[in-house]
């Protein structure tokens, strides 16, 4: 019990920052982390301690994306049909909050529209995973992960400004 506590002390921050980054979701990532640490509490030995619970809390997201992400696209739409539904309050800085949330939303749809492999290779980079770590979740090779990431930020780079793009010049366009 001693290894399992360390273990969740020393992992378990990261673990549910990446999650949540990746899910858009904190209770979603705590849920993933407390699985994880639930099978780590089932493994003998763990090798390589960081990139074993990194691999796991993808493998679990991965199991599950097509189930989760139906449930999170809902719950995105019953958002922004709530936000869309109040009468704005032309106080600045109720605009400033609106614009905040359109930005993080932008940004995540951008995020959300790079495939799996790029999405994974920037939010595992961004906790501080090194390319080593990386290759062996994404099971590619740790030559590559350099390139991958460079095509992930510049692909990442243009998802956001194509929406920022068409949200300037086409705010009139139906969904």
């Amino acid at each position: 019990m001693d290894q399992a506590e360390r273990l969740f002390r020393e992992y378990h921050p990261t673990l549910v920052r990446y999650l949540t980054r990746r899910l858009g979701d904190r209770d979603w990532a705590e849920e993933i982390a407390q699985e994880t640490f639930v099978r780590a509490l089932r493994q003998e030995t763990i090798v390589n301690e960081r990139s074993w619970v990194f691999a796991v809390a993808h493998n679990l997201v991965r199991d599950g994306a097509r189930r989760d992400a139906r449930n999170r696209r809902h719950l995105e739409l019953l958002a922004a049909e709530e936000r869309d539904a109040h009468v704005p309050d032309v106080e600045s800085t109720l605009e400033a909050a609106q614009e905040r949330a359109r930005e993080r939303g932008a940004a995540r749809k951008a995020l959300d529209a790079l495939s799996e492999k790029d999405r994974q290779a920037l939010l595992l980079k961004e906790e501080g995973l090194d390319y080593g770590e990386i290759a062996a979740i994404l099971e590619i090779e740790k030559s590559s992960v350099g390139t991958t990431l460079s095509r992930a930020r510049k692909r990442l780079a243009e998802a956001y400004e194509a929406q920022q793009d068409q949200r300037r010049g086409g705010s009139h366009v139906a969904s």
